[in-house]
């Protein structure tokens, strides 16, 4: 006796489940890969710098931007940033400050990220006050060999 299927054979599905498996894989690539990489703050043209920074624990992003063509003037100000939120000067201190003794994520580290045309004594006064609150400051740059434009930031 021989035993025959009456159904007709459509092994198409076996093609089916790995390509959807696939797309499943490239979906959350596109989803969750910019997370990976994305820096915080504002962004601004780095200087070249030949070392590499590893990611720290609780880290707090200052920028101080230069804000283009100078006016009238040839000392106007930079701005500054705390992530992503300018602030003066003075209320850098006070937020690093409160930020240094929070309880559910006390900040230890600075990432200074400066912008090319800012003056170094500006560099050294932000740097100053982010170590008087007790603070470890880095400086940031870009990699040797990379483009000139901004890096882009979320």
């Amino acid at each position: 006796m021989k035993l025959e299927s009456t159904l007709p054979e459509r092994p198409g599905f076996l093609f089916v489940v790995p390509a959807f498996n696939l797309f499943a894989l490239l979906l959350v690539f596109f989803l969750l890969g910019p997370s990976f990489v994305s820096q915080s703050g504002v962004a601004v043209e780095l200087p070249v710098s030949r070392f590499q920074l590893e990611r720290q624990a609780f880290e707090t992003v200052v920028t101080v931007r230069d804000d283009g063509p100078r006016g009238v003037s040839e000392f106007d100000p930079p701005t500054y940033w705390l992530e992503h939120e300018q602030v003066t000067l003075g209320e850098l201190a006070e937020r690093l400050d409160a930020r240094r003794s929070s309880d559910t994520s006390p900040a230890t580290t600075v990432l200074l990220r400066v912008d090319k045309g800012v003056p170094v004594e500006i560099q050294r006064e932000v740097a100053e006050i982010a170590l008087q609150k007790g603070l470890r400051v880095y400086l940031l740059g870009r990699p040797e060999g990379s483009r000139d434009e901004p890096e882009a930031t979320d």
